[in-house]
């Protein structure tokens, strides 16, 4: 969901890509839906698990969930952004529009923190 919003409301700011210290091979169907909702498509995204070189690359690295600290400690230091988020995966459409709505604005404020800090460089 997180990539979804990023790249259709802040593609002129972050080059966004999801990946997971767990993925599962599919994207949760009710997922899918929500973001349809949102009129974005994530259908034909694919799961990835989290790599060195993915950390390696990234300026900021954003986690929804779990401890990804106990992957990459030293790479994720000074690019680490935890945001708590329950995994939506296995419950109702109400509840996994609860959480896309957490991660919307999380996703836009991110957008306006970036874009501020790219018109302050410039």
């Amino acid at each position: 969901m997180a990539e979804g919003y990023a790249s259709t409301w802040g593609s002129e700011v972050i080059n966004a890509s999801s990946a997971g210290t767990y993925a599962i091979g599919f994207i949760n169907e009710p997922v899918i839906e929500v973001m349809r909702e949102e009129g974005i498509d994530i259908s034909g995204g694919h799961p990835k698990q989290i790599t060195r070189e993915m950390v390696e690359e990234a300026d900021l690295v954003i986690a929804l969930g779990g401890d990804p600290e106990l992957f990459f400690p030293v790479l994720l230091k000074d690019k680490l952004i935890t945001w708590p988020t329950p995994d939506p995966f296995g419950d109702s459409l109400e509840r996994t529009r609860e959480i896309r709505d957490m991660i919307k604005v999380r996703v836009s404020d991110l957008i306006i923190d970036l874009a501020k800090d790219e018109k302050a460089n410039n």
